[in-house]
């Protein structure tokens, strides 16, 4: 296997916007519902920062009203997400190793992009993230529910490399680090080649 977050970059890079719309006909009900969920606690004037915006569909909503910053590994999905969303600040480059102040959000949001990221690099992630957010600040992220590292050599027509530490590793940094979990829960959706898959749903608050 090559260098994974080449292989996730370039992948991506070649999807481009052509992947949302095959997700949202199979994962759409359950992404609404946690974006529902996010919206609720991450009022109008917040500052919010979204690992892997991808191309930016989700930041249309996230930036509503909301000082809105975006990070990705694919240029090629920055580029889409600044169209979207010319409000926001983007920055392209790798979630395990971007730098922000501390206590400077007041949300911190990554949807399916964990499962993505190396497996050593996940607990030191979310370390960065309770540094960054102010106090009763939420990260707000969505993690494959099981454990596992490897490529897939055809996720809608590309390479792509999936890393996960699973749900119980998960809450157990997520505790030890100090957040309070709102919601911790498992839900199954179908991926567009029909296989189905289970992501597990957090919202962890820093305590205010």
């Amino acid at each position: 296997m090559g260098d994974p977050k080449r292989i996730v970059a370039e992948g991506y890079d070649r999807i481009g916007d052509d992947l949302r719309p095959r997700f949202d006909e199979t994962a759409g009900q359950v992404r609404g519902w946690f974006l529902s969920e996010i919206l609720q606690r991450v009022p109008e004037g917040s500052d919010l920062l979204e690992l892997g915006c991808g191309a930016g569909v989700d930041a249309i909503e996230l930036a509503d009203g909301r000082r809105y910053t975006g990070v990705d590994l694919s240029g090629v999905m920055i580029s889409l997400a600044r169209g979207r969303v010319p409000s926001g600040t983007f920055v392209h480059g790798d979630l395990a190793s971007v730098a922000f102040p501390k206590v400077s959000f007041d949300a911190v949001v990554s949807l399916y992009v964990f499962g993505h990221v190396p497996a050593n690099e996940h607990v030191p992630t979310f370390r960065r993230v309770f540094e960054w957010l102010r106090p009763g600040g939420v990260f707000c992220a969505s993690v494959p529910s099981g454990a596992h590292d490897g490529m897939q050599e055809d996720f809608v027509g590309v390479p792509m490399y999936f890393a996960a530490i699973g749900r119980d590793a998960t809450e157990s940094a997520l505790r030890e680090i100090g957040f309070g979990l709102e919601i911790s829960e498992v839900r199954e959706e179908l991926e567009p080649t029909g296989e189905t898959v289970s992501f597990h749903w957090a919202v962890a608050r820093k305590p205010a």
